[in-house]
């Protein structure tokens, strides 16, 4: 459940549709001011013919350019000086060159949203007046599955899970994956765990890494069920696999009072849970005896109290936006505030500070 990093320098220019050896090639020009095909092919270990085609592509493209007979050839790894006979060749600026492949790739993701948007409000208009419109069942592992990664993949703002039992359709290596996407971008992703839940040494030391990356985590008692919401606009609930003849099988909730009723029951499951907070080797619920602000709370504490952002006291504090509004709520939570106005209050009669 480790945060992933951003995208490898090598993997960039293929996200503006460059292939892999079209980006070795563009990358080995970047380290000198001219090359030839044959000493670009020594760099990077393709063929000779391969270089020069990858080469009349790139400047048909626009992203590379012949060099002019004034301007002088980089050595190469060897020290050798290109041929002069040789045509030489050189990149194009980025600035220029790269501007129009970014401007393209924005379109068309603008292009896929509309669409997006479109198919949506068409099927939700279509199946309205219809139960299917509302509630889905879904039968089958593959099936169920597939479903879950969707809602966790497809969200964009926020995360709602209740954690119980033991995994059936989705493995807990699967999960993992899908709760690191989410994560890496940056979605609110709170989850609330039944006790037993939490009882498997390997599980807690998995929610361990999802908590210290951003997921924020609380332990009840019991829970009436699982279940994942994916932005308040939809929601997946297993149900009794005795009615699919022992298959794992779900509903899938779209917007409707029922879905309220559950975004309802979560929060209200939510306000009731008691926090986790990480330990070296797993999670840990907090002590009773634990009711006074840690030294990096009251850094956070302290910043907010001046009126500096969230996003600016991440930064100074070298933390994550998440981990700065995890720690404010924590404190509010110490202080039975309700608003930060309050927590201020509070702070200042309890001498926090």
């Amino acid at each position: 459940m480790a945060a992933l990093g951003g995208p490898r320098r090598n993997e960039m220019l293929q996200a503006l549709g460059l292939g892999p050896a079209e980006e070795v090639i563009y990358t080995a020009l970047l380290s000198g001011p001219a090359a030839s095909p044959e000493a670009l092919a020594r760099r990077t270990g393709l063929a000779e013919a391969e270089s020069l085609s990858i080469l009349h592509d790139l400047t048909e493209r626009g992203l590379v350019a012949v060099a002019t007979g004034t301007e002088s050839a980089a050595p190469d790894p060897a020290g050798r000086e290109d041929s002069v006979q040789l045509t030489r060749y050189r990149l194009t600026p980025p600035s220029v060159a790269l501007a129009p492949l970014l401007v393209e790739r924005r379109n068309a993701l603008h292009q896929a949203e509309t669409a997006f948007s479109l198919l949506t409000e068409q099927y939700r208009s279509s199946t309205a007046a219809t139960a299917g419109g509302v509630v889905e069942v879904v039968v089958g592992v593959e099936q169920v599955a597939h479903r879950f990664h969707q809602l966790q993949t497809g969200a964009q703002r926020e995360l709602l899970v209740f954690l119980v039992g033991t995994p059936t359709a989705v493995p807990r290596e699967n999960a993992d994956a899908s709760e690191r996407s989410a994560l890496d971008r940056g979605i609110d992703f709170r989850v609330v765990a039944a006790k037993s839940y939490l009882d498997s040494h390997d599980v807690v030391r998995d929610v361990r890494e999802a908590v210290m990356a951003g997921l924020e985590l609380r332990m009840a008692d019991s829970l009436p069920l699982k279940m994942v919401v994916s932005d308040r606009e939809r929601a997946m609930v297993p149900l009794d696999t005795a009615d699919s003849g022992g298959e794992p099988s779900a509903v899938v909730v779209h917007r409707s009072g029922l879905l309220t009723a559950l975004v309802h029951l979560f929060e209200r499951e939510w306000s009731h849970a008691r926090p986790m907070y990480t330990t070296t080797t797993g999670v840990r619920e907090e002590p009773a005896v634990d009711k006074e602000p840690t030294k990096e709370e009251i850094e956070v504490l302290a910043l907010m109290l001046t009126g500096t952002s969230d996003r600016r006291a991440a930064s100074r504090l070298g933390l994550s936006i998440r981990t700065v509004e995890r720690r404010i709520r924590r404190l509010m939570d110490l202080a039975g505030a309700e608003s930060r106005l309050q927590l201020g209050w509070h702070a200042a009669r309890a001498g926090w500070l």
